[in-house]
């Protein structure tokens, strides 16, 4: 078989980068930025020097104080993340008119990857190592949001109230967003004095909390063995998270919480493989190269165990 580079199909790539799955949250939690190789450096800034006011008393025939704004360099480089689906040639040539078994893999296998790209990112996102000190804590008991005792909103806002950078985002797992839109004090912060039963809506906890959006993530993810009984369970677990999401900040600068560096596309391509099956196939692959980062970990506030179970 040729050692040749792996073909890239402009048709193939095209449906993995226009693949979308409502259910993933990682382009909005920690957004694609452009680099311009695979290895590239990105600035960590210290977020004090904004907020150390120097003497700016000017004599009359003295020079102005200086400032510097220093910032510590890193050096960071992308992952190849890619998958190959086999394709048999039985399967295209068998294929019902209007139906791309090529383009159809091209779909499945970006899921997986997006799935992937899911589960890294709330590992980054959902990790208490990831946040300054002070700006986490676990929670227990009658602060859990699910019991009925609890006051996640006086507890939300106390947290964000004191950070440098008030969040403008909330990252909650499916289960953490429904026991705080179903906890006694929030129901009743919605209905006045009408009833702490109910589901508030979303956008009225974006009102409340001043966010400028609430990303729930909803993905299941396998986590049984190969060959054993599928064992399903949320990408994102029952914490939540709070972080100020920039989406012009890049690798040269701009203060947000994390991003996620991209060096080129998402690329797709289908290569022959005479070994399978008995008239042999067509091998699709898809990959991007990929690089989830946290570069300001006192622009975040974290929950852990935000709900029970």
């Amino acid at each position: 078989m040729s050692k040749a580079p792996f073909p890239i199909d402009a048709h193939l790539t095209a449906i993995a980068i226009a693949y979308r799955n409502t259910s993933m949250i990682a382009d909005e939690v920690l957004p694609r930025v452009p680099v311009g190789k695979a290895e590239f450096k990105w600035w960590e800034y210290d977020l004090g020097q904004g907020f150390t006011v120097p003497n700016t008393n000017v004599g009359r025939t003295s020079q102005p104080n200086q400032v510097e704004f220093n910032a510590e360099e890193k050096t960071s480089s992308t992952n190849d993340y890619g998958l190959d689906a086999p394709v048999p040639q039985s399967d295209i040539d068998n294929a019902p008119a209007n139906y791309d078994p090529l383009g159809r893999a091209a779909e499945r296998t970006s899921d997986l990857i997006l799935l992937d790209r899911e589960v890294r990112t709330s590992r980054e996102v959902f990790s208490a190592a990831n946040y300054a000190r002070g700006n986490k804590e676990t929670l227990s008991g009658d602060d859990q949001w699910n019991n009925d005792k609890s006051k996640p909103i006086k507890k939300i806002t106390t947290a964000l109230d004191k950070m440098i950078m008030r969040p403008n985002v909330a990252v909650l797992g499916r289960v953490t967003a429904t026991a705080l839109r179903q906890n006694p004090s929030v129901v009743k912060a919605y209905n006045g004095t009408m009833g702490e039963d109910g589901l508030v809506p979303l956008q009225f906890l974006r009102d409340l909390l001043e966010l400028e959006d609430i990303l729930v993530g909803s993905a299941f993810v396998n986590i049984s063995r190969p060959g054993h009984k599928p064992v399903l369970v949320r990408a994102w677990a029952n914490h939540a998270s709070f972080i100020y999401r920039n989406k012009l900040a890049d690798t040269q600068g701009g203060v947000t919480f994390g991003m996620t560096a991209q060096f080129g596309s998402r690329v797709s391509g289908s290569i022959p493989d005479p070994d399978m099956g008995l008239t042999g196939g067509q091998r699709v692959r898809v990959g991007e190269r990929v690089r989830e980062l946290i570069v300001a970990p006192d622009c975040g506030y974290f929950f852990q165990n935000a709900v029970a179970g």
